[in-house]
């Protein structure tokens, strides 16, 4: 399918294709925000700015402040993340599922992947929480912390699920729509060019991962952020399905929206356990987390270099007139390369 845009613009100009259709898109999704709280919420343009600064001094805080997150996130990246490959003249399938359909056992292990390693992540939240800068860096650290404290009220205040229904759109705002809208750009669309760009798979990788970790603005989470991006940017490259990444994502969010959910029923009254808590779990817990959720990588690794069955021909013959072979090939054929679905070489 031909696109409004050349389909080999380089890497470079892609993404920054992409900065350009996300301006364009969260524009878009602004207007929709603002006729969404109108219509639902009765809260003109005016007031949005002030309701969203504090939007627990508002009696409709928590539906707006739900509404103009999942509506921007949704439309923002991952509109903009679609419309990419349509403007560069893809398919949605083959750019973002280039190996499909995916098997159910992926989408599986990709989650129980993320709850395994949920005691080694708690360690790496509960150092990175506390970790300092060096004294010329001590005005932006209060700064940093000033601006990460804020988020966290905000969080805290959009995940006090009073009834079965926030619980649900919580569920939907905080862990569908990022898992979609956030995997779609930062590894479908980021993370492959960057691969491209580098022509290395690895590279490509961890960039992309540094890049989703920072666009949080959360410093004193970027560390086990950036972890989660490397695990979500392999777990991708193996599967060569943005659904896998999608999977795990999800897992992440909904997973401690659960705990908060059990935990503000009371069901997790006599587990000591603080859901919203960046104190670290046993390190003996932390170890094992570790070496399970190893394990698991390995294992989806190991899977990527199965043999395929049915392989093809990897010697050329001259055929007769009845079919028979008649003369062999004198000189060897070159080693086979292995391509991955961005097109860089992995077998070097």
């Amino acid at each position: 399918m031909k696109g409004f845009v050349s389909s080999r613009l380089h890497p470079a100009a892609n993404l920054l294709l992409l900065v350009g259709l996300m301006l364009l898109a969260f524009c878009i999704g602004s207007f929709l925000v603002m006729v969404g709280n109108y219509l639902l919420f009765g809260v003109g343009l005016r007031e949005i700015g002030d309701v969203t600064k504090e939007p627990s001094g508002h009696p409709q805080g928590w539906g707006v402040s739900m509404l103009s997150q999942g509506v921007l996130l949704l439309v923002g990246f991952g509109g903009a993340a679609l419309a990419l490959p349509r403007l560069t003249g893809y398919s949605l399938a083959d750019y973002f599922t280039p190996r499909r359909p995916v098997p159910l056992e992926w989408l599986l292990a990709a989650a129980g992947l993320i709850i395994l390693s949920v005691p080694f992540m708690s360690g790496l939240i509960e150092w990175n929480a506390g970790a300092h800068f060096p004294g010329f860096l001590q005005g932006w650290e209060a700064e940093a912390r000033e601006m990460e404290d804020r988020a966290q009220d905000l969080t805290r205040y959009l995940t006090q699920f009073s009834t079965a229904t926030r619980f649900v759109v919580g569920l939907i705002v905080i862990g569908v729509v990022p898992a979609i809208s956030e995997e779609l750009v930062f590894r479908g669309v980021v993370q492959r060019n960057l691969v491209q760009w580098t022509n290395s798979r690895h590279v490509g990788i961890w960039l992309a991962a540094a890049v989703f970790s920072a666009i949080h603005f959360q410093f004193f989470g970027f560390v086990p952020r950036f972890v989660l991006g490397l695990v979500l940017g392999y777990l991708y490259e193996w599967s060569g399905n943005i659904l896998v990444p999608m999977a795990a994502h999800f897992t992440q969010n909904a997973f401690q929206i659960i705990l908060l959910y059990a935990q503000q029923r009371g069901a997790l009254a006599g587990a000591g356990f603080d859901p919203d808590s960046t104190e670290a779990l046993p390190w003996w817990w932390q170890v094992l987390s570790l070496l399970l959720s190893g394990a698991v990588l390995w294992l989806l690794y190991k899977r990527t270099r199965e043999l395929r069955p049915d392989p093809l021909p990897t010697q050329m013959h001259t055929l007769g007139s009845g079919g028979t072979a008649i003369a062999r090939p004198t000189t060897p054929l070159p080693a086979a390369r292995t391509i991955s679905h961005d097109g860089v070489d992995t077998t070097r």
